[in-house]
């Protein structure tokens, strides 16, 4: 047997959701607790995407979405642009108000063609209802999905927005970085 089979075998479950949920824990924690995950071998994996301009501050208005492509020209990789009139969790602008998200429900990949602007959640999800709340980095409130929606990192560079990275895997991707 190999000696990655044999690794496997000797990672117990507690260990596994330790390691599995411990890079997002690392971005938060104080640095004691950083210092002791690292010891144990946990880091943050940093993936770098491309810069790409979204839109303009001056252009966007309240509760309405903008759609863009990101990170990859792929229909999974479509995203909306809003300006929610509300601080939300990842936001710029001078109120933090301005976010983004992929567009697809993270349960069974449907597009959310709804965006209540009065309560700044997405949805329900044609399929099984699901809504999400965009204020609070695209949580899910209700429905079938267990996972938020995946938030596009965002970045004001005068009046231009610009998309810089993605936090959350997209429907249909095992992995960001490549196109399946």
């Amino acid at each position: 047997m190999s000696d990655s089979c044999n690794l496997q075998a000797k990672i117990s479950r507690r260990s596994f959701l330790f390691l599995s949920g411990g890079a997002l824990a690392l971005v938060a924690m104080p640095p004691e607790l950083a210092r002791a995950a690292a010891a144990r071998g946990l880091s943050l994996v940093r993936v770098s995407y491309p810069r790409q301009k979204i839109g303009r501050l001056s252009a966007l208005q309240l509760g309405r979405p903008v759609a863009f492509q990101y990170p990859h020209q792929h229909p999974n990789c479509s995203a909306l642009l809003y300006k929610l009139g509300a601080p939300a969790g990842g936001g710029i602008g001078p109120d933090g108000d301005v976010v983004a998200f992929n567009n697809l429900c993270t349960h069974q990949g449907s597009p959310i063609p709804y965006f209540d602007a009065v309560n700044q959640v997405a949805g329900p999800c044609p399929l099984h209802l699901t809504t999400f709340d965009l204020t609070r980095h695209g949580m899910v409130i209700s429905g079938h999905a267990t996972d938020g929606l995946p938030q596009v990192v965002l970045e004001l560079d005068g009046d231009d927005i610009y998309a810089t990275g993605m936090m959350g895997l997209i429907f249909g991707f095992h992995n960001n970085e490549v196109i399946p």
